[in-house]
């Protein structure tokens, strides 16, 4: 049988996961760089205190947006 995986929206591109992944995962498997980064998950902005303790389930909707010099833009 088949190791089972969820489906999550990352900047508008679906991505597979493993059961259990949380947020500060996420962020290590993009190799983003969380000090420069802003999460929203389902519409609502997440403190980086919460990123260990975030579950993503099936179906969440992720946007990283990355903080550049002049202004911000998604990942």
């Amino acid at each position: 049988m088949p190791e089972s995986v969820l489906k999550v929206l990352v900047n508008g591109e679906q991505r597979e996961i493993e059961p259990g992944t949380r947020l500060r995962t996420l962020v290590s498997e993009l190799e983003l760089k969380p000090d420069r980064i802003a999460i929203e998950l389902n519409r609502r902005i997440l403190r980086k205190a919460d990123w260990d303790s975030t579950e993503l389930a099936e179906g969440d909707a992720v946007e990283v947006v990355s903080f550049v010099g002049g202004g911000a833009g998604l990942v």
